[in-house]
């Protein structure tokens, strides 16, 4: 604010100085030549109008190209305040992704580890339940074999049992005669006799 005060002061006070220096010497210049009027006079106009143009310019540069040049100086400002922003916003991003890359390479190999470890179990599982059911197939087929073998057995001892009692009474029926049926009969008979009721 003060340095536009300041411009503003200098163009009030030293320019409409400058102009006044500047005809002055022009005077000056033309009264010491002494050359013809017409010609010291279009001379003369020529110099006012150089000095007009000139100081229209220097006016109007002095008023815009500042605030042109401070716009222009903003602008550029704020684009390298917004590219250095974008390039530390980047730099984080690639910290970012470097640390996660690290943080991948030890995920990973933990994830291995986590994977052995699960197998190694699970096949230890696997053949422990193997072996179970081995062991449960082998007390079945075990007891079926004992049940069979029971089995048989009985089966043996009926069918010993029934030739026995077929033998049995082939042989009997041999040796049981008449006369030896008749004999035991007697002997039945008597050996009731001689008990007491």
């Amino acid at each position: 604010m003060r340095e536009t005060s300041k411009r503003q002061t200098w163009h009030r006070s030293v320019a409409p100085g400058l102009i006044f220096l500047f005809f002055g010497a022009v005077v000056a210049v033309h009264a010491e030549e002494g050359g013809s009027s017409s010609e010291s006079a279009s001379e003369l106009f020529k110099w006012i109008n150089f000095a007009i143009v000139a100081a229209v310019l220097i006016w109007l540069f002095a008023k815009k190209l500042p605030v042109w040049f401070r716009g222009n100086a903003e602008k550029i400002s704020s684009a390298i305040t917004k590219a250095t922003a974008a390039r530390e916003e980047a730099d984080r991003h690639v910290r970012e992704a470097e640390a996660k890359l690290a943080n991948l390479k030890q995920e990973i190999a933990t994830l291995q580890a986590t994977a052995k470890r699960e197998i190694a179990e699970e096949s230890e599982r696997i053949r422990a339940l193997a072996q179970s059911d081995a062991k449960k197939v082998g007390i079945a087929a075990q007891a079926e074999i004992e049940a069979a073998e029971r089995a048989a057995r009985l089966e043996l001892k009926a069918l010993a049992a029934a030739l026995a009692v077929d033998g049995a009474e082939t042989l009997l029926a041999k040796q049981l005669t008449p006369a030896a049926q008749e004999s035991l009969m007697d002997t039945f008979v008597k050996s009731l006799e001689g008990r007491p009721n």
